[in-house]
């Protein structure tokens, strides 16, 4: 019986001091309460200070979807670029070669203006410049038209302005080097004299 005694006895101190545990635990858990619900308040006030943010995507079909849509425009751009890209080498490819066949060719015309009258070899280079200058037609190269026209920037290079009479202001008078385009694009611009 003592033994039985001692683990009632025993029972009784533990139960006690569970019982003051919880006593305590119940004094210090209102603190804790109060301290949460304090920061619980606090976070409200911040989240009422930030801006709404975007509620969570509800169907991830719909997010899935508005992804492929994305990919699926950023793909068509590429290709789209990729596409005027290449065009733009293939049109523009031989730029290099026919400015240095420009020099050539000037030089070739600058000969054929001292030939002299009736002469059978200076009449067979002019039959070669008249071909030459068909190929390069045919390759889209082709010559500004300068002389008698309005001064235009994008085309002409004024080198100087001169007063000519009978002519109005800005009209090209002389035209030193003839200018050419590629395809439409300026590969070298006319040198001129504009009127004043």
């Amino acid at each position: 019986m003592s033994e039985e005694k001692k683990a009632s006895q025993a029972e009784t101190i533990e139960i006690e001091d569970l019982d003051e545990e919880k006593v305590q635990s119940e004094e210090e858990a209102p603190e804790s309460l109060e301290a949460e619900t304090e920061k619980a308040e606090g976070s409200e006030e911040k989240t009422e200070e930030k801006p709404e943010e975007k509620p969570a995507e509800a169907d991830p079909q719909q997010a899935e979807s508005e992804r492929y849509s994305r990919l699926f425009a950023e793909f068509t751009n590429y290709k789209r670029r990729t596409e005027k890209e290449k065009a733009d080498l293939y049109a523009y490819a031989g730029e290099k070669f026919a400015k240095d066949l420009l020099e050539v060719i000037d030089n070739f015309e600058r000969a054929m203006e001292a030939k002299p009258e009736g002469d059978k070899f200076a009449e067979g280079m002019d039959l070669i410049l008249t071909q030459l200058r068909a190929v390069m037609q045919k390759n889209h190269v082709e010559e500004i038209e300068a002389l008698g026209k309005a001064f235009d920037p994008n085309f002409h290079n004024a080198v100087m302005t001169e007063a000519a009479e009978g002519t109005e202001s800005g009209v090209v008078t002389k035209v030193f080097q003839k200018g050419y385009t590629l395809n439409g694009k300026v590969i070298r611009p006319s040198m001129v004299a504009v009127s004043q």
